[in-house]
């Protein structure tokens, strides 16, 4: 038995322990590096997989008494001009945490800064193929704060009732906003 991360006791069956053997670098990009890699399990039988290496990121919900702060932009991987999705941004300033480039981002993207933050945890966005992990805050008592933009974002600011979180979380495909939404939701309900 062992403890994971997040304090959960688990099991972990001898079958399913691995060692990495080697791999090599296939793609190094502007923030992403793709690996092929080599792993060995237990059991002897050896197995390839293609693993992308991704820094990481913080999705922010913020919302004030009577609005959620979203943003909508255009994302082409997904070839979609017009995605509406949480602040949010990849933790890429060397030796910023996971808060302090929330704070950072909530900025940019919006022009806002909040009084108070609460983390509401973080996850892995697609275990099989992608190590990034999403950490999410909670941010409220927004107030006016300007940061220098990006250049090449193109960022329209929403201002979403909050009194009709509901409606938005029929229609939101963005993982890390979707799960941001429902965990503000489970809060409001109780």
């Amino acid at each position: 038995m062992r403890r994971g991360a997040r304090g959960y006791v688990a099991c972990v069956s001898s079958e399913r322990q691995f060692e990495l053997l080697g791999g090599e670098t296939v793609y190094e990009g502007h923030f992403i590096r793709v690996e092929h890699n080599r792993y060995r399990y237990a059991d002897g039988e050896e197995i390839e997989r293609d693993i992308v290496r991704h820094p990481g990121a913080v999705g922010i919900v913020c919302h004030d008494d009577e609005h959620l702060w979203l943003v909508r932009q255009p994302r082409q991987a997904i070839d979609d001009p017009d995605v509406l999705e949480i602040p949010a941004g990849k933790l890429d300033e060397e030796g910023e945490s996971p808060l302090e480039t929330g704070r950072r981002e909530l900025a940019e993207e919006i022009g806002k800064g909040a009084e108070h933050w609460e983390s509401l945890g973080s996850f892995w966005t697609s275990v099989g193929i992608l190590d990034e992990e999403v950490h999410l805050y909670l941010a409220t008592a927004l107030y006016d704060q300007h940061a220098e933009t990006h250049e090449n974002e193109r960022i329209e600011i929403v201002r979403w009732p909050l009194d009709r979180l509901e409606d938005l979380l029929g229609t939101v495909k963005d993982s890390k906003t979707r799960i941001g939404l429902l965990e503000l939701h489970r809060r409001r309900a109780t």
